[in-house]
């Protein structure tokens, strides 16, 4: 969960958001070295006088031609990597479909006969002390940790995008179409989202809450909403 005075991202809580903040943190160091180098040069231009024995032009053209290729390269490569392994999905442990509505969402157990239901926000004159204010719902998403978790997401209505940022998942929800990311929760814990596609006037008013348990309590809670 994030804080009022919190300037990076929030604590991974799997390991797609944990390469994602590898490589922020990656690409931010190239960029502070390119600034660096820029801001060097620019002050030695400033300081020195200029001088007509300068560097034979070829050589010039030959390194600011190859530094920028490896710049790309360094960037390019984790990308990439990061890319495949957010579209990988293997045998999933658990298939979970959520339906964007204006405004709220509806979660499918796909694997159980009968587990479905609604999520709403709790509005703020119903929230318990203790609880977050416009994120909270009556009823969150539980999946068992350390389980491959595959999310197939649609709307009902209009563009929704379901969204989760310390489990690094965002994809959009799109009516008359199925879309389908996943997600290993590594640890216990409660994660906040919102839906991140402007749907209409209640747009800040649908949160996302999953709940990540370890799995005999996961088969506890299927149970006994199953028989409810």
């Amino acid at each position: 969960m994030a804080n009022h005075s919190q300037l990076g991202f929030q604590d991974a809580s799997s390991p797609i958001m944990e390469e994602l903040v590898e490589f922020h943190d990656h690409a931010l160091i190239v960029a502070l070295t390119i600034c660096s180098l820029v801001l060097y040069l620019l002050a030695h231009m400033l300081v020195e006088k200029l001088s007509s024995s300068a560097v034979d032009a070829q050589e010039v053209e030959l390194i600011w031609t190859i530094l920028p290729a490896i710049v790309l390269v360094l960037l390019a490569l984790p990308s990439l990597q990061i890319l495949y392994m957010m579209d990988e999905i293997d045998e999933p442990d658990l298939t979970l479909k959520a339906i964007g509505h204006q405004w709220y969402w509806s979660y499918e157990y796909t694997d159980f006969k009968d587990l479905s239901f609604d999520s709403y926000m709790i509005p703020t004159t119903d929230l318990p002390n203790g609880h977050f204010r416009l994120l909270e719902v009556d009823h969150r998403v539980v999946v068992p940790m350390e389980s491959p978790i595959r999310v197939i997401i649609t709307a009902g209505d209009v563009l929704h995008s379901w969204a989760v940022p310390t489990l690094g998942v965002k994809t959009d929800a799109i009516p008359g179409r199925l879309n389908q990311t996943s997600f290993i929760a590594t640890r216990p814990g409660i994660f906040y989202g919102q839906c991140s596609e402007i749907c209409g006037a209640n747009h800040s008013y649908m949160p996302i809450v999953v709940e990540s348990t370890p799995l005999p309590h996961f088969e506890a809670w299927s149970s006994l909403l199953s028989a409810s």
